[in-house]
C-alpha cells in the first residue's frame, strides 16, 4: 500500500494515563503545532504502523512512535526527537541524544514496561481532542 509522505507524527497509547498527559504536555509546549497526533489503537495508527513495518519491531509493544519522513523512531529516540521541537527548556532534553541508545532505551523500557502499573489506563477510549487541538490529531 503506497501511503503520501508522513512527517511529525506522534503515536501514542490511547488508553495509558501517561501516553495522554504526555500528549498534552506536547500539545501545551509545541507552540509551532510542529506535531500532529493518533492513537496506536485508531484505523489511521494501524495503518501508519503497517506503512512503517520495516522501521519497527512488531513483537515489542510501543508506548510512542514518532514518524518523521516516513521513518519511524522509537523508544527514547522518539521521545528525544520530540523533545528537540518543544519550547524552552523542554527543548534542552534533545542533550540527552548523547547518551548511549542501549542505556536511555533500557530506562525508557522500564517505565514503559511499568506504565499502566504506575500511571494506569483511562478506559478502552482514546483521548478526544477538544476543538481547540482538534486540528492537531489525525
Amino acid at each position: 500500500m503506497y501511503l503520501k509522505p508522513y512527517n511529525n507524527i506522534i503515536l501514542f497509547d490511547g488508553v495509558c494515563n501517561l501516553c495522554n498527559e504526555s500528549v498534552k504536555f506536547i500539545i501545551k509546549k509545541d507552540k509551532k503545532a510542529h506535531f500532529k497526533f493518533t492513537s496506536l489503537q485508531s484505523e489511521m495508527g494501524q495503518t501508519l504502523i503497517r506503512s512503517c513495518q520495516n522501521d519497527l519491531d512488531s513483537t515489542k509493544q510501543q508506548s510512542v512512535i514518532l514518524i518523521k519522513n516516513n521513518k519511524a523512531y522509537t523508544h527514547s529516540t522518539a521521545a528525544l526527537l520530540i523533545a528537540k521541537h518543544l519550547s524552552f527548556p523542554w527543548n534542552l532534553l534533545y542533550a540527552g541524544i548523547l547518551i548511549p541508545k542501549f542505556i536511555r532505551d533500557g530506562i525508557y523500557n522500564i517505565i514503559a514496561k511499568n506504565r499502566y502499573k504506575w500511571f494506569g489506563k483511562v478506559s478502552d477510549a482514546c483521548l478526544l481532542p477538544n476543538k481547540e487541538f482538534n486540528s492537531r490529531f489525525l
